[in-house]
């Protein structure tokens, strides 16, 4: 059985434009997603996600890498110590 890891990605998205996109990576790594929650800033025009995933490093890797790879979305990764 492949070791598994608890991480949160935290994405700002301030591109709408990006937002179908990156709703289709997150479809793909479904099966790795504990939980998600979105928060619209409206204020500030930006979108706020955070995703929790329990998934091997290299799922959550390659996950990150793509996200980070659309225009005008950033993210950041957090990993749990268990």
């Amino acid at each position: 059985m492949t070791e598994t890891r608890v991480a949160i990605v935290g994405i700002m998205v301030e591109d709408r434009d990006s937002a179908e996109a990156l709703n289709a990576l997150l479809h793909e790594y479904a099966a790795y997603i504990i939980g998600r929650m979105g928060i619209p800033y409206k204020q500030k025009n930006i979108n706020i996600i955070s995703v929790v995933l329990d998934a091997p490093q290299d799922v959550i890797s390659a996950l990150a890498g793509k996200i980070g790879n659309l225009n005008g979305v950033s993210s950041k990764t957090l990993f749990a110590n268990v």
